[in-house]
Order: structure tokens, then sequence, then C-alpha cells
């Protein structure tokens, strides 16, 4: 509705300049030369030949240019804006020529100057004053228009616009806000209401998760006390019994009980959503660390290795005890074997190469092992999340370290390149 009212307006406007030009134009041919004005001239001249001065004229009213001549073309009285040259001139000129007579004789002419041109010329010039007061108001109506077209129909979209794209990064926490009166009102308070849900149903989601996470850490506490109990139980059982057979058994149950703690850890690590909630705190530490580390997953003395050279290197403790739990227990689990760990210094690192004697991997498997939840075509059934080596390399890379893998032809290796303090 107020889009039309606002067309009518300018329509309106545009008329009404059209024809106040047309009567401007026809007040023009109305002021053309009056035959009653030019026959009281004529009279007055006659009248007042002899003393023809520019009093005779000024109760006459008449306004055209005029020249008064005798009959030898002597110029007996004109107006300051005439300038009289010749008869033919005046003729030239289509100048209106009337005789003057006095006691009967023709005594002389009155030449009034044909100012037509000079009217012609300043009835364009008010008419390109009308036409551009027009124009102008039409632009001003235009602008007017334009800035409530803006403002109620294509400032709303904008609006929009961003809020769309506000909702599809993620941006759920900025709010639609819209002028009252708006003629998108009742459309863009549902949008508000979408974002609300939307937020609202994100808060759920993250509630849940983290509900679940806190579900699974509880429950791999509660698991790995009655596991840390089995294990402190079967080694006081190693301390004390002689048989052989004994040993062997609670050995198994000692091996077992520490894959049972890995694959409860590994649980735990499958819900964090996001690799960067591990912490790591790196400081300098002796390399002798690094024999304790391996002595833990030393089971059944499977584990040979060098004398690791004395350095100091850059690591987490508990971060690189898990990396190198992860390598081993994917060779016992895998390989079978016996494990050699040789090191070496080389260029800035303390380099360890942990080593099994079983059947490797696919060449075409390599690059994947360090993906997340990949697991190798040689698993059959073991139980396993994937896990391990995603996360060791994720450790490895927030040391300042390097880690990689390949295939022997007697084995498999990991290398582990630990970062020298400088």
């Amino acid at each position: 509705m107020r889009i039309k009212l606002l067309m009518v307006i300018v329509f309106v406007i545009f008329a009404a300049g059209i024809s106040f030009s047309i009567i401007m134009i026809n007040n023009k041919n109305i002021s053309e030369v009056n035959i009653v004005a030019i026959n009281d001239v004529v009279k007055t001249v006659e009248k007042n030949w002899e003393q023809i001065n520019n009093e005779t004229f000024n109760n006459s009213g008449f306004q055209q240019p005029l020249t008064i001549i005798d009959n030898y073309e002597n110029v007996i009285y004109q107006t300051p804006s005439m300038q009289f040259n010749t008869i033919y001139d005046a003729i030239k000129n289509r100048d209106s020529i009337l005789d003057v007579k006095h006691n009967d004789e023709v005594v002389g002419k009155i030449i009034i100057r044909n100012n037509d041109h000079e009217i012609i010329q300043q009835m364009k010039k008010e008419l390109v004053i009308s036409f551009s007061l027009i124009v102008g108001l039409v632009m001003l109506v235009s602008i007017i228009y334009y800035v409530y077209i803006y403002r109620t129909i294509l400032k709303p979209f904008q609006q929009l616009q961003h809020f769309a794209a506000n909702v599809a990064r993620g941006n759920l926490d900025i709010s639609l806000n819209m002028e009252k009166n708006n003629y998108f009102g009742a459309f863009t308070e549902s949008f508000d209401l979408l974002r609300e849900e939307l937020y609202a149903a994100r808060q759920r989601e993250y509630e849940s998760n983290r509900s679940k996470k806190e579900l699974v850490a509880t429950l791999s506490h509660d698991i790995k006390t009655p596991i840390a109990s089995i294990k402190a139980v079967s080694e006081l059982m190693l301390l004390q019994v002689k048989d052989e057979k004994m040993i062997k058994h609670v050995n198994t149950i000692n091996s077992k009980a520490e894959q049972v703690n890995l694959l409860v850890t590994d649980m735990f690590h499958a819900t964090l959503e996001e690799l960067q909630q591990l912490k790591l705190t790196v400081t300098e530490q002796s390399s002798e660390v690094l024999v304790e580390m391996i002595e833990n997953v030393n089971y059944d003395q499977q584990i040979e290795y060098d004398p690791i050279p004395p350095c100091i290197i850059l690591t987490d403790p508990v971060r690189m005890q898990q990396v190198i739990d992860n390598i081993v227990s994917n060779s016992y689990k895998y390989a079978g074997t016996n494990i050699s760990i040789t090191s070496q210094i080389h260029q800035g690192y303390l380099e360890l190469r942990i080593r099994d004697f079983g059947r490797g991997i696919n060449e075409e498997e390599l690059p994947l092992l360090f993906n997340k939840y990949y697991r190798g075509k040689n698993v059959e059934g073991k139980n396993g999340s994937g896990l391990g080596l995603y996360i060791s390399r994720y450790f490895m890379d927030n040391m300042q370290g390097q880690i990689n893998c390949y295939n022997r032809d007697d084995g498999f290796t990991v290398v582990l390149k630990i970062k020298l303090a400088s």
C-alpha cells in the first residue's frame, strides 16, 4: 500500500510540472503584441508630435522597445533598448512600422521592434528551469522511495543473509535483531526461534557427550583399580612360587591384566572428541628415564635393549611411557616374538628403534597406520581400537619428536626420534 502511494505522488509531481510548463507557454502566447496598446501609442505620438520626450510615454504602460522617426529617417525618439538603423533593417527584422499623421499628413513613422526571438529564449530558459525543478523533485522523491525500500525490504534481507551465514558457521549466540513494524516480522521471528532451538539442541548434545565422557572416565577408573590389584597379587605370587608351570600361569595372568589395562585406556581415549584434550608437560629429562619405561613393559624378559646413550631429552615422562606401551603392546599382540631395542644419537635426536620379528604388515598399509581408528589386515580377531599409533604420533609431535615405521625382511620396526635439549 505504501509503495503504491509513493508511485502516485511521483506521478502527480511530474504531471503538475508538465502542466505548469504548458501554462507558462500559453501565458507567453497571450502576451504577444497588444493592438489596442499600439493604437494608443500612435495616438499619443500624433498628439504630441512636436514635443515628444520620455514623459510622453510615462503613463502609457507600453513596454515594447520602439523608435520614432520623421520622413527623412531622422530619429525623433527611441527607447534605450532600441537601436534604429534603417527602414530596410526594420522590415528585415519584421518590426511593426506604423505611420504617424499630423494635420492629416504623414510626418513620420513608429517602429516597434519584433522581440519574438527574445520571448522564445526567455520561454526556453523558463522551461529548462521548470523541467529541472520537476526532475529534482522526482529525484528527491525517488531517493526517499529508495531509502524507504532499503530500510523496509533490502536491509532486513541483508540481516537475514548475515544471520543465515552465522548459523551455517555455527555461531548460534548471535541473535537476529529486527526493527519493529517491519514487513517480515513473523518471518524473522521464526528464524530467531530456529536459532534458539538449534542452540538448545547443541547444548543438550554437548551435555550428553560430556555425561558420556564422565561415565567412561569413571568406569575406566573403577576398572583400573581391580586390574591394579590383580597385577600386584600376580607380581607377589611370582616372588613366592617356585613351580615352573605356576610361574608361567602367573605371568600369563599378569600379561593379560596389562592388556586389559591398555584396552581400558584406549576406550577412554576413544571418547575424546578432540585429541587436544590430552595435555602434555614437556620438560628436560635424563635419558635414563627411558630404561625404566622399557622395563615397565618388559614382561617375561622378552625385550632385549642396548644401553641408552646418556643425554638430556625433551619429553613428558607420562606420555612417553604411553608411547612405548602402545608400541610394545602392539608387538606382543601382533608379532608374538621377542623385541629388540637399539638407540643412538643422530642429528639432534635420540633415536630408539623398536624391532619385532613377526610378519610385519602390507606395504600399502604403512601410510595408514597412524590414522585414527585404522587397523591393519593382520588383526585376525585381536582386540583393539586403532588409536594406539594415532595417539603416539600426536604425543611425539607435541614433544618436538617424530615417529615412523617400516618393514624389514625379518620383521617390523618402529623408530622414535626424541628431541635433545639444546
